[in-house]
């Protein structure tokens, strides 16, 4: 008799971090992206080096894109993937493995210095590309076509990992990379693709429970399939040519495109509820981040082109996975889906902290850098403190 989800947990006697792929990934990713920072403004400062073939630079944009968005892909996809294939979710000791495998990486790293060449390439990328075929095996197995290309996006991020240690290895400044601005593109055709079913499919069912009269439009539909088209192909030319003027108008095209799609989802009219329109409010750095890019391209004199990726990773990458990783705790742990003072405190100091970094791109000074810092500890700390004892029990009844 084929087990359901729930016997499947109960079965499992470990700690019950191990019971669904979003508690481990949450829980220690946010810490990640929490500690992470002070450690690298400790660096910045010139308080130590770190034992790290990367250069500080180049190991802060790794630890961020690749360690901490990597680890909350990994917790929403292996959440996610038995919805979509109605398959059992990977859960005790094979999830225990994965999460083995993203700690072994971050430590290897930040210490690359200490092993032998490649040793840390090889540590780092063995998480994703065993995330990777263990997600294929279920995709697969449940006939779910549909969600391959989220599994392409996956490998094409791997592969932009993969390009990151090659060009830190040679010597290159990885952090303004081909491989950097491969990862990041993925994650906003990641943010483009699922955040573009989620995003009106939770503002609609919170319109409808609130008896409101207005409705988002349907999610991926034939503009929204026009707009990720262009979407790629704009990114991808700002991936291989990210200097060049063609790229600058082709960003602004791509970011006037996203704001006709997000302002079809009605998201001005979710101001009541914080875990509904921060979604929106996520969504839009993603068109403001193009934007903005775009101008520093064409504009470079006006606009730091650093300054304005942080938008992106700061912005869309940040709050979005900020966003999900609340949502989805209070879901699956069997909370309201509200978002109480706590939640909203977290959302706010998150977008201070994108303020202030933005600020530091225009005007830079060590004590822009310090607050956005110290906002962005405070927003992924902090989810860890509230959210950390709903990620670490067991849902009641299960």
């Amino acid at each position: 008799m084929a087990q359901t989800t729930a016997e499947q947990m109960r079965q499992w006697r470990g700690p019950a971090l191990f019971t669904f792929g979003f508690r481990p990934f949450f829980l220690f990713g946010a810490l990640w992206a929490g500690l992470a920072m002070p450690l690298w403004i400790m660096v910045f400062a010139g308080a130590f080096e770190l034992p790290s073939r990367f250069d500080p630079v180049s190991w802060h944009a790794h630890a961020f894109l690749f360690g901490y968005l990597g680890a909350i892909v990994a917790g929403f996809l292996l959440t996610a993937v038995p919805n979509w294939t109605g398959r059992l979710p990977v859960v005790g000791w094979q999830l225990a493995g994965l999460f083995a495998l993203w700690c072994a990486g971050r430590v290897a790293v930040l210490v690359s210095a200490l092993l032998p060449a490649w040793g840390a390439a090889a540590i780092d990328l063995a998480f994703p590309l065993v995330l990777s075929a263990v997600l294929l095996r279920e995709i697969v197995a449940g006939k779910n076509w549909r969600n391959l290309i989220v599994l392409a996006m996956l490998a094409l991020f791997l592969v932009a990992n993969l390009l990151f240690h090659i060009e830190a290895a040679r010597g290159d400044y990885a952090a303004e990379g081909f491989g950097l601005r491969l990862g990041l593109a993925s994650g906003l055709m990641m943010i483009g693709v699922i955040g573009g079913r989620i995003v009106p499919s939770f503002t609609r069912n919170w319109l409808v429970r609130e008896g409101r009269a207005d409705r988002p439009a349907a999610p991926m539909q034939r503009f929204d399939k026009a707009v990720l088209v262009v979407s790629l192909l704009m990114l991808m030319l700002w991936v291989a040519l990210p200097s060049q003027p063609v790229t600058g108008f082709g960003l602004l095209l791509m970011g006037g495109l996203h704001l006709a799609r997000l302002v079809r989802w009605k998201g001005l009219r979710t101001g009541a509820e914080p875990l509904v329109w921060v979604l929106h409010l996520a969504y839009a750095c993603v068109p403001l981040g193009a934007l903005w890019s775009g101008l520093s391209v064409l504009r470079p004199d006006w606009i730091a082109p650093a300054g304005a990726q942080h938008l992106w990773m700061a912005g869309a990458v940040g709050l979005m996975t900020l966003a999900v990783m609340t949502r989805a705790t209070l879901g699956h742990t069997g909370q309201a889906l509200r978002a109480g003072p706590a939640t909203l405190a977290l959302y706010l100091a998150l977008v201070v902290s994108v303020l202030f970094r933005m600020a530091a791109g225009l005007w830079p000074a060590m004590a822009l850098y310090h607050l956005s810092a110290t906002f962005w500890t405070l927003a992924f700390v902090g989810f860890a403190a509230v959210y950390g004892p709903l990620l670490a029990r067991r849902r009641p009844g299960k």
